[in-house]
């Protein structure tokens, strides 16, 4: 698992407040959880880069003062123009307590039907998973070699332990489905036979 350091200032609620501090390069934040008080706190937008874009869960460590929190990324609001942080929510950790978060799916290896024509097909990205804290995956990874063309892959089939995922057993997380030329040359095919 990996951990993200996050250095923290304490900040003033408020939209006049939040906006200063986005004006100054900043992302107003807030850090809460079940055992903790409810922390209003500022970051520098260039902190949580390494949040954003990543095809990896992170636990982060928030340090504020003489105080530090283990949580998870829980909420990102970007503005819908410039696709800027605009504010972001921690969840803290509690040791012994289930945590719900999402995690990346990375799809390991080439099928057998894409080696064979076939088109993949990712309907999954990312999985809602519960989990202790210190299960936490940084992701997800499904070996997908074995998967011939009209073949798929279920949630009911993935075997992850210590982890309860969030979504109906049938859902399908990728498929393999025949290619295009394959199609359109048995419709011709078809076409032929009826002439």
């Amino acid at each position: 698992m990996n951990i993200v350091s996050l250095t923290a200032e304490s900040r003033r609620p408020g939209k006049g407040a939040a906006r200063a501090i986005r004006r100054d390069g900043n992302v107003p934040c807030v850090l809460y959880g079940r055992h903790v008080d409810t922390v209003p706190f500022t970051t520098s937008e260039k902190s949580l880069l390494p949040l954003i874009h990543t095809a990896e869960a992170h636990v982060v460590r928030i340090a504020l003062g003489d105080s530090a929190w283990e949580c998870i990324l829980k909420d990102i609001a970007f503005h819908p123009v410039t696709d800027r942080p605009m504010h972001a929510d921690f969840q803290v950790l509690q040791a012994g307590e289930p945590v719900t978060l999402t995690v990346p799916v990375r799809y390991l290896g080439t099928s057998r039907g894409q080696a064979r024509g076939g088109h993949v097909r990712h309907t999954i990205t990312e999985l809602t998973v519960s989990c202790l804290p210190r299960h936490i995956p940084m992701q997800i990874d499904v070996d997908v070699t074995s998967i011939d063309i009209g073949g798929a892959i279920h949630v009911r089939d993935l075997s992850l332990d210590n982890l309860e995922v969030r979504a109906p057993s049938d859902q399908i997380l990728m498929s393999v489905a025949r290619p295009r030329v394959e199609i359109a040359t048995e419709e011709s095919e078809d076409e032929d036979i009826v002439e």
